[in-house]
């Protein structure tokens, strides 16, 4: 039953007929506060399901705000970890919400934060070996975002440590993992290759430009990457709803990034 009600979960996240998803990660909150673009939740949440996304991570004191109720659906994944950029340990995330409380609020995944490299990284690596086994045990899907950010860690976007970290996330028994973009699409085709379950890309810090960010996207698709979990980049652009719809049209319907920015206008 609890394979059904996976595959169930999963069609609300994923793209049926595509097996591509995109995501918008409004879970920013906790890290670094109130940042523009998500003042108003339910305006932002509005935005981007008109645009098309797939679905959202938000924390569970969001839920309510803004989702389901009007307009139109969109699936919702609970994250179950948080740090502060007030802390002295900004990478050590802990864990602040449990599967059976993503649950009760009508949650359709759950994600969790995972720091390769950091001085906290076996506390992390402890609560997803348990995260991951409760997921399975309730048939909920589960992110795994994987960076590597630590001490030990000279450069975070090198494709030998992303493709490490998008391998954790597949040992670890993550349905889905997102990992940070390699730079190209010869390098993030080696991070695709050494994982068998679906890899998203992270957004990032805000980009320059709107021609950055979808050769991005357009590269990690023709890479073989399953979509995208963008945040910054989609809810602070000026018109975030036509920037899901360019972003959609690359990762489902594989146009060329000047198809998508014709969508931009």
């Amino acid at each position: 039953m609890t394979i059904i009600g996976k595959r169930i979960r999963m069609e609300r996240i994923i793209n049926r007929n595509t097996r591509k998803t995109v995501i918008v990660p409004m879970d920013h909150g906790i890290s670094v506060g109130p940042i523009a673009g998500l003042e108003n939740m339910k305006q932002a949440v509005q935005n981007v399901s008109e645009g098309g996304a797939n679905a959202i991570v938000e924390h569970k004191g969001l839920v309510g705000e803004g989702h389901r109720g009007e307009g139109k659906d969109i699936g919702l994944i609970i994250h179950l970890s948080g740090s502060t950029s007030l802390s002295v340990y900004p990478n050590a995330k802990t864990m602040v919400c449990t599967i059976e409380e993503a649950i009760k609020l009508g949650a359709d995944a759950v994600s969790i934060h995972i720091n390769l490299g950091d001085n906290q990284e076996k506390e992390m690596l402890n609560d997803f070996g348990r995260i991951s086994y409760e997921a399975r045990t309730w048939g909920i899907p589960l992110l795994a975002m994987i960076y590597p950010r630590g001490e030990k860690i000279k450069d975070e976007y090198d494709v030998n440590v992303i493709k490490h970290a998008a391998r954790v996330g597949y040992e670890m028994g993550a349905d889905i993992v997102k990992v940070s973009y390699t730079g190209s699409e010869e390098s993030f085709g080696e991070v695709v290759e050494g994982c068998s379950i679906p890899v998203v890309i992270a957004g990032g810090e805000k980009m320059n430009s709107d021609r950055e960010i979808l050769e991005m996207v357009k590269g990690s698709i023709d890479a073989g990457g399953a979509g995208v979990s963008i945040g910054r980049n989609v809810f602070q652009h000026k018109e975030p709803k036509k920037m899901v719809q360019a972003i959609s049209s690359i990762v489902h319907g594989n146009v060329s990034v000047e198809d998508a920015l014709a969508i931009l206008g």
